[in-house]
């Protein structure tokens, strides 16, 4: 089954680039990635530009309303993801601990629909 693990942080939470932590913070993920990779549970995985780069789509009557930012206003904003594949809600778990920024912020995991079942 396929999940997908939401990665969600506060904007200054994380080591920031070019301070002393960020190089260990980087080196975490790589290691996380290739951990994900061998294993074989890791789909698809991205880091996402700033939430205040976000465009929020809705259709309302037939119109395409566009906004700028994210949907909600909150602190902790969705910064990346990835999609596991993985036996169970455990092994998903076990493998969204392993993302450097659940330190930080909150990682989310919740099943992936499969709509191509009958």
């Amino acid at each position: 089954m396929k999940y997908m693990a939401l990665i969600y942080r506060a904007q200054d939470s994380s080591p920031a680039y070019g301070t002393p932590e960020f190089g260990p913070f980087m080196a975490a993920y790589q290691a996380a990635n290739e951990r994900f990779a061998k294993d074989g549970v890791l789909v698809a995985g991205e880091a996402l530009e700033a939430s205040s780069t976000a465009t929020t789509v809705r259709v309302r009557n037939g119109r395409t309303e566009t906004l700028d930012g994210p949907f909600a206003e909150s602190k902790e904003q969705l910064g990346g993801y990835y999609i596991f594949e993985c036996d169970n809600l455990d092994d998903a778990i076990r493998y969204a601990a392993m993302i450097p920024t659940a330190a930080y912020g909150a990682v989310e995991v919740r099943p992936v629909q499969d709509l191509t079942r009958s």
